[in-house]
């Protein structure tokens, strides 16, 4: 029904994005962009990443399909090839070879890498724009942007609160929170892989 909030669908979307973009596994990340910065600007730079990644999902769900179809290119398409670049994500989190961006220069890291590629990436699009695509009436619509807002939220509270939950999760904690993370960031890639596989048989069956 309209204006009623589908639960299964907020906490689907909501589940989805917060495995994709990783926000505690982003804690480390930002502190070594971030390192030597005074904690005004620490804040400052978790707020300016945040909105860049939220301005991007926002554009490719609201576009997205507009977008595409302007490259002609299909979402099936989009959807598997964001599941494999899923999936190499995912097993450089579950062996730990993935390469950390450093700061260069007087760049604003809260842009690039932070805003994007880390955290608004192929994945985080590709699941927006799946679960745009699947909004049916302002119920959806209501739950998919709630749980855009609410992964956003707990991002920017990792980010600003980074150095307690550094000292409260230690570097192990970290470690294990990434494996598990990888882990259902693999299942969530194949998966993506596979609807994209059965809609591809479907549409030239």
């Amino acid at each position: 029904m309209d204006g009623i909030i589908d639960g299964t669908r907020f906490a689907s979307a909501f589940v989805t994005l917060f495995v994709i973009m990783d926000p505690v596994g982003t804690v480390p990340l930002f502190l070594s962009l971030t390192g030597g910065f005074p904690p005004d600007q620490v804040r400052r730079a978790a707020r300016q990443a945040v909105l860049v990644s939220f301005v991007v999902i926002s554009v490719f769900a609201f576009f997205g399909q507009r977008i595409l179809a302007y490259l002609h290119v299909s979402l099936p398409a989009l959807q598997c090839a964001g599941g494999l670049l899923l999936l190499l994500v995912a097993l450089e989190l579950l062996t730990g070879r993935g390469d950390e961006p450093m700061r260069q220069g007087d760049t604003n890291v809260a842009l690039v890498p932070l805003g994007t590629p880390l955290l608004a990436g192929p994945g985080a699009i590709v699941a927006t724009m799946v679960f745009s695509k699947r909004v049916n009436d302002g119920g959806d619509f209501t739950a998919v942007a709630l749980a855009v807002v609410a992964v956003h939220l707990c991002i920017w509270m990792a980010m600003a609160f980074s150095v307690p939950i550094l000292r409260l999760l230690r570097e192990s904690g970290i470690l294990l929170v990434t494996r598990i993370a990888g882990l259902l960031l693999s299942a969530i890639a194949v998966q993506l892989v596979a609807d994209a596989v059965h809609q591809f048989v479907l549409a030239y069956r």
